[in-house]
């Protein structure tokens, strides 16, 4: 029997709700499987850290980590905390440390769930968006000067660099190979950002000869906003920068009916370091502790999590019972206009995989 060493980190608001409802799941899997188990270590780091010791992991932190075979992340955010010091201090420094270069989000209407594009069905919405998670706009090169005077000045820089760009295109062209439809749109911006992002429609033109099989085309990411809403079927795995992608994959949630449902999973492709999967929908404070969180977007990650380790049968089965859930209106919870919390939903999910055998992987 496989044992598989998980690292839970709920982070701040209501990562601390979802992460261990994602861990009820595995442990439910694993109750039911002959197959595998997990054995989880469990870090609280985030906002609470950081006022009890100053910084929001530690800084040997990574080291714990990288014995992990994955990550299981909850939120990074505290109303409390300025927001740069949470997320570079905890989600980056780990996505950066592990060069975990390849940001993953599958979006797609789930059964029961009331999109706001009502002219667009099931199979017309079915994407996967990736997002380089490693440069790009959120570098981290910059800096202050001359702070308080009228003189004052900051700049960010966009720092690309050929082989991190030729790695995320190669990386989404080989997913695109693998998807049925062949299909990938490259997002740019090209027309005002005449340096970095010419480089970036060069590459994935160079990038492109080595997939012939793969219908590809290019999209300004302004126009690319309205494509998602007027013409969602035509576009099936799109990349984007760092920003862009950050910025698209929230609108793609949304148009599939709530943030709460949408996974993540920051990958390290050539499996040097552990990868990372988390739900995009953030810390939420407002929420925080009323037990109103939707849990489908930690549960999602959970397969995506299991389909990184080779556990295929066991994500398609959480994969199932997320959309037997989801197709139920009582178990829907107030984001996507429902009653049900947390619990509900998370005990609706551990009763369906862990009432199902695991079958053995050919």
């Amino acid at each position: 029997m496989k044992t598989y060493k998980i690292a839970t980190i709920p982070g701040d608001g209501i990562g601390k709700e979802v992460v261990p409802a994602g861990r009820e799941v595995l442990q439910a899997l694993a109750s039911a499987s002959s197959q595998f188990k997990f054995e989880f270590e469990d870090f609280g780091w985030g906002g609470d850290w950081f006022r009890a010791h100053g910084e929001m992991m530690p800084a040997n932190g990574l080291e714990a980590l990288k014995g992990k075979d994955a990550i299981l992340f909850g939120s990074a955010g505290d109303p409390h905390i300025p927001d740069h010091i949470t997320l570079w201090g905890l989600r980056l420094k780990i996505c950066q440390g592990f060069d975990q270069y390849a940001n993953v989000r599958p979006t797609r209407i789930l059964p029961g769930i009331d999109g706001p594009l009502k002219r667009c069905g099931p199979d017309d919405l079915n994407w996967v968006i990736v997002r380089e998670n490693s440069e790009g706009e959120y570098s981290g090169v910059g800096g202050r000067v001359h702070q308080g005077h009228p003189i004052e000045a900051a700049t960010d820089v966009s720092m690309m660099t050929r082989a991190g760009v030729e790695r995320i295109m190669r990386f989404a062209f080989k997913l695109a190979q693998s998807r049925p439809r062949k299909l990938l749109t490259v997002i740019t911006k090209s027309n005002a950002q005449r340096h970095a992002m010419v480089m970036w429609d060069e590459i994935a033109l160079q990038v492109s000869k080595e997939f012939p099989e793969v219908t590809w085309d290019k999209e300004l990411v302004d126009a690319s906003t309205a494509r998602m809403i007027n013409r969602p079927a035509t576009l099936d795995t799109i990349v984007a920068t760092n920003l862009h992608a950050d910025i698209l994959s929230d609108l793609a949630a949304a148009l599939a009916g709530s943030l709460g449902i949408a996974p993540t999973g920051n990958i390290d492709p050539e499996r040097r370091y552990p990868s990372m999967f988390e739900p995009i929908h953030g810390s939420a404070f407002d929420i925080m502790g009323k037990g109103l969180a939707n849990p489908v977007g930690t549960f999602w990650s959970v397969v995506m999590l299991l389909e990184h380790l080779g556990e295929f049968d066991a994500a398609k089965q959480v994969m199932a019972a997320i959309e037997q859930v989801t197709a139920n209106p009582k178990l829907h919870t107030r984001d996507l206009g429902g009653q049900a919390t947390t619990a509900d939903v998370t005990r609706a999910v551990c009763e369906l995989v862990g009432a199902q055998p695991q079958r053995k992987a050919a």
